[in-house]
């Protein structure tokens, strides 16, 4: 499964870039990237898993940048 996410308050690239590395290397992550430019979370995770995924990537966003918030719609 694909989602995308839209961010809000991500204030840097190098922020954008800690993130994907981190959310990459969860377990049960297929394929994750953060752009800063258009300031998307695109997250390819397992189907059975993929809300589990998802809660963990929202915890390393929050330990990278605590004021960006990821829009769950």
């Amino acid at each position: 499964m694909k989602k995308t996410y839209k961010l809000e308050d991500l204030d840097c690239a190098n922020c954008a870039a800690k993130m994907e590395a981190a959310i990459n290397k969860l377990d049960g992550v297929k394929k994750a990237t953060v752009s800063f430019m258009t300031q998307k979370l695109t997250l390819e995770a397992e189907d059975e898993r993929f809300d589990e995924v998802l809660q963990a990537a929202l915890k390393c966003i929050a330990k990278v940048e605590p004021d960006c918030r990821v829009i769950l719609k």
